[in-house]
């Protein structure tokens, strides 16, 4: 092992054995646990929960796992109109929990957003950090989905069933930075927050928030579980060192956008889309 990893191991490390800097609180920990819980319930742990139940009906089906598909992004209505409505509505509740997390916090601090690195202060540095985590994390995902579903233990995910309209690709992108918002914001800030304020120790924090990340991901198979825990692992390593959420944002947008609008593009020009 080179001197290198054994001191970047190290690093990774330290930043996990803690201790992580959060504003004191005037709320005991079962309240904190409570909170999360119910906001979690409100989110990302509720279709935590229905992505379980999901595996399961499709491991039950006489269909195999990597001839089953899995739709993102599906159409709403016939009507274009009332499909874009549809989309837009969904895209602006999806991102509430994040706001409902920020003002959680903010209730402590003097201005939630600005804890939670989501100010332009450092924003060239915020967008470098995002595209180069993007590209060590989207390439390596998009291998590790291939040889999933090839070797059965994932769905094909169809990552668009909008159409071809005007608004495609608009909402597509919209939708892109919902989820990264939303995912990013509640499971690492607010998360990483109230569970540290709770007491536990910074391993068990990450560790945790990659799990739910993970599993509110198993409704695409054990291929979209496996790596978006390691994407959590990451991401959150990553908030421990910079305590910022921007640059997490910034990644998980540009992943979801590639995804979201190559497919849309590219689906009936390259065989393994499909």
């Amino acid at each position: 092992m080179t001197s290198e990893r054994r001191g970047a191991r190290a690093t990774v490390a330290a930043l996990w054995r803690g201790p992580l800097d959060v504003p004191a609180t005037p709320y005991p920990p079962r309240t904190l646990i409570s909170e999360t819980a119910f906001v979690l319930l409100l989110s990302l742990g509720a279709s935590a929960i229905y992505s379980i139940l999901s595996i399961i009906k499709s491991l039950q089906s006489t269909v195999s796992l990597g001839h089953q598909t899995s739709t993102l992004n599906a159409s709403q209505a016939q009507q274009s109109w009332l499909d874009l409505v549809y989309q837009v509505v969904g895209i602006g509740l999806g991102v509430v929990p994040a706001l409902l997390a920020i003002h959680l916090i903010g209730r402590e601090i003097r201005s939630g957003t600005a804890y939670f690195g989501l100010d332009r202060t450092r924003l060239p540095s915020d967008l470098g950090l995002g595209a180069l985590l993007a590209a060590c994390i989207g390439i390596p995902g998009l291998v590790l989905y291939v040889v999933a579903r090839d070797l059965g233990a994932n769905t094909t995910v169809v990552a668009s069933a909008l159409g071809q309209h005007w608004w495609t690709v608009p909402v597509l992108i919209a939708s892109a930075i919902q989820n990264a918002v939303l995912e990013e914001v509640v499971m690492v800030g607010y998360l990483f927050t109230r569970w540290t304020q709770a007491g536990w120790r910074v391993w068990i924090v990450v560790l945790g928030s990659a799990l739910i990340r993970g599993s509110y991901h198993l409704y695409q198979g054990f291929g979209g579980f496996a790596g978006n825990i390691v994407m959590g692992l990451i991401l959150g390593t990553v908030y421990l060192r910079t305590r910022r959420v921007l640059p997490l944002i910034i990644t998980h947008a540009i992943l979801d956008i590639v995804s979201f609008v190559g497919y849309s593009l590219l689906h009936d020009h390259i065989g393994w889309l499909r």
